[in-house]
This record gives structure tokens, sequence and C-alpha cells, in this order.
């Protein structure tokens, strides 16, 4: 009997969680100008624009939606990370609120790219067809995940990484079936994803078929890298409110087939002693499974990069902490992103480095200023306000012959009329100091 799922979807809170098929993926604000006596549209913003390509396994083509970071520059080297978000159409608007509210801090940026799933959503999401059509959707394709899979990996990614500026460390986030799908990723191709984000997955799929297997999977292979997120909704039987987390596994009824499943599972990844995988399994009480999406985003999320929060803040907040420590700071958080990511990448933001170094200066800390902003300049080398920086630090310390050698520099990346007129003021400095 299907309790949870696609049909329990309706019988929680009237609500189903339809696959819409968005075509621009617009937040979009209706209001009237009474002023001038005119009405008409407005976008608040627009988010996710749409690409798309056609799969030769899938032998059918398919929408991708693709948020790029806001530092992305055309005329940058830079790569970032990706999220592919299942159902994307639906799912990916959260994504890019809870990245853009957490990015930085919390999480790198991101590129963000969406999976278009409004059309054979059970054929690409379920690992195998139940030989009757209890606990699945009467009259519709199922089983095809390892197909849909081979194009995620085979085309999707290849694809994503030809045209877009991202680097092989990925994340994959799925709800329901497809958080069924992410699982079943990790246990099938872990190595296609560093990070998985499974919010509430239907694992009770086919009496459990691929729950079982996917068991066995965790307790045979090297999981050393990898991260996992579960979450789970409830009510845990929506029939008797007595059945909570603490009984649930007692029920041996199809009405909470589905929590069990997930308990099931999570039991298992929080067993796993294997050094570097990193698993952590939430209850959402209050949340339905329509819901439970939107707060299972942000906190898996947070959780899948929680080691990338910054760390030694009081040491650098402190303005008596010596340059020496400083370096210290920034070189072990370094080192400590480069083994996460697998490769180099700044330890701060610029934005963060540059306001230090101004900080620093304003302080009377000279040589502070400067380390901050050497460090800018060796994480971010195609930056002209980096260049600008360390330009105003010479001109600050009475040394206009640099001060012009790194405005130059500025001048050279941007072409702008300010890094212009700023070189013209620094030789004019220059020269009134010889004469």
């Amino acid at each position: 009997m299907e309790i949870r799922g696609e049909s329990y979807r309706i019988l929680s809170n009237g609500n189903t969680f339809q696959m819409r098929q968005i075509f621009s993926l617009c937040v979009i604000v209706l209001f009237s100008i009474t002023v001038y006596g005119q009405s008409g549209n407005r976008y608040l913003r627009c988010i996710g624009t749409q690409d798309s390509l056609f799969s030769k396994v899938l032998n059918e083509g398919r929408e991708i939606y693709v948020q790029l970071p806001e530092s992305f520059s055309k005329n940058s080297k830079r790569k970032y990370p990706v999220v592919f978000v299942l159902d994307g159409a639906s799912l990916l608007p959260t994504v890019i609120d809870a990245h853009a509210y957490y990015s930085g801090g919390f999480m790198p940026e991101m590129v963000l790219v969406g999976i278009s799933n409004h059309k054979n959503r059970t054929r690409d999401l379920t690992p195998s067809t139940p030989e009757n059509s209890q606990g699945a959707p009467r009259n519709v394709e199922s089983g095809g995940a390892s197909r849909f899979l081979d194009f995620i990996e085979k085309e999707l990614v290849s694809y994503v990484e030809r045209n877009y500026p991202v680097t092989n460390y990925r994340t994959l986030i799925g709800h329901s079936y497809g958080g069924l799908f992410t699982i079943y990723t990790m246990t099938e191709r872990k190595d296609l994803f560093k990070n998985y984000l499974a919010i509430d997955p239907s694992l009770q799929w086919d009496n459990q078929k691929f729950l079982k297997k996917a068991k066995r999977s965790l307790s045979g292979r090297d999981y050393k890298n990898k991260s996992l997120y579960m979450s789970l909704a409830g009510p845990l039987h929506m029939a008797n409110l007595e059945i909570t987390i603490d009984n649930v596994m007692d029920d041996d009824t199809g009405f909470t087939l589905f929590p069990r499943s997930n308990l099931e599972f999570s039991k298992k990844a929080k067993s796993m002693t294997q050094e570097g995988f990193s698993f952590e399994w939430e209850f959402f009480p209050n949340e339905l499974h329509g819901t439970v999406a939107y707060p299972s985003i942000k906190n898996g999320l947070v959780s899948l990069f929680n080691w990338f929060q910054m760390e030694n803040i009081e040491k650098i907040n402190n303005p008596k902490t010596p340059v020496a420590d400083l370096r210290k700071v920034i070189d072990q958080r370094s080192a400590k992103l480069k083994a996460h990511f697998g490769y180099s990448v700044p330890a701060y933001p610029e934005d963060v480095l540059n306001t230090l170094g101004y900080m620093s200066m304003d302080q009377g800390m000279p040589k502070k200023a400067k380390m901050y902003f050497e460090r800018s300049l060796a994480f971010y080398p195609e930056s002209s306000n980096a260049y600008d920086s360390m330009s105003e630090y010479y001109e600050r310390s009475g040394n206009y012959a640099l001060a012009i050698e790194y405005a130059i520099k500025a001048y050279g990346l941007s072409g702008s009329k300010y890094h212009k007129d700023r070189l013209r003021k620094l030789e004019k400095a220059l020269t009134g100091n010889r004469q």
C-alpha cells in the first residue's frame, strides 16, 4: 500500500508535490501602478538560466537550469564547485535562496544546476520495477534509475563541465524519489559526487528491494571523503499520532514502512566508522513530506560544508595578534580547503581580505595591511581591485613609485576610467614630490 510518496502528499496537506513545467524560473511580482493609471507585470528577480541537451542514453532532450555565482565574470578563469538538483524546476529556487544566505561563511560559492524531471520522473528516479502495483503509481513506467544515472555521468556532467565554470567537486540533492535516487547514486557510483543530500527519501520503494542492497553496499565499500545528509518528515503514521520516533520501529504495518525504511538506512550509515565519512540524519516532526525540502536544503548544505566554516575568527579580530600568527591562520585554512576540495582555492573571499587590509591601515598597522593585500593578490591575481588596494597601501606609505606600478597593473586589468584617473593622480603626485 502506497502511504508515503506521491499519493501521501495529497493526504497529508492537500498540496501535491507536482513537477511543474517551468521554462523560466522567475519570481514574479504582480502589482498595479495606480498613480500613473496603468498596471503590468514586474520581475522582482529572475533565476536559473534555461539550457538543454539531447541525451543519446535516454533518447530524449533534457532541460536544465543553471545559476552562476554572484562573483562570476566572463573574463575570469575562476571555477566553482557544482551542485546538481533533481526536480530542479521545483527545488532550485530554494537551493538558490539557501546558498545566497549562507554562501561565503558557511559554504563556498557554487554553480547550481537544476535538472528537470517533470517528464518520466518515476521512470528515471526509481531503481526497480515492482512486480505488482503495490507501493508504486499505477500505469507509470519505473525502474530506469540506472539509465538516468548513465545520462548524468556520461552526458550531463561533461556537458556542464564544457559549458560552465565548474570543478569536479560535486554535490547531489534529491527529494522523495529524488532522495531515493540520491542514495542509489551514492551506493552504485559513489565517486561521481562528493556530497549527497537525500530529503525524505522513498526508501520503501518496491518493498525495500533497493534498501536491502544499499545497506550491504555501505558495509563493503570505501566511503572516505564522502558526506551524506538525510532527513525524515512527519507524521510517521497518518492514522495513529501515538506513533513517534521512539516507537515507530515497533510498528509492522504498511503505514510506517516509509519512516522505518529511512531509519533502517540511517542506522546503518551511523554505524559506519570509516575515517573521512560524514553522516548526519535529521527528523522534522512538524514538517510534511511536501514541506520538508525547505529546511532540509538549508540544514543539509550547512551540514555537508561544516568544514568550510571559518576558524580562528577571534585571532583575526584581535588587533594584538602578531602578523606571523595571522599568516599561519591563512596558510592552515588554505591547506584545509585544498584537502577537502582536492585543489587549491582562496582561503577567504577577496572582499574579506580587502576589508581586513584597509582596517589594518586605518588602525595604524601597516605590516598587517600589507600582509592581507599580498594574500589577496596571491589568491586573486586577476583582480584589478587587489592591485588597486596594494597601490593605495604604497600611496599611504609615501612610496609613489610602487603605488604607480600597482596602479598600472590595476588599469591594465580593468581599463576603467576610475583606474585611469587614479594612475594620472599618482603620476602627478610623484612629479610634484620630485620638484
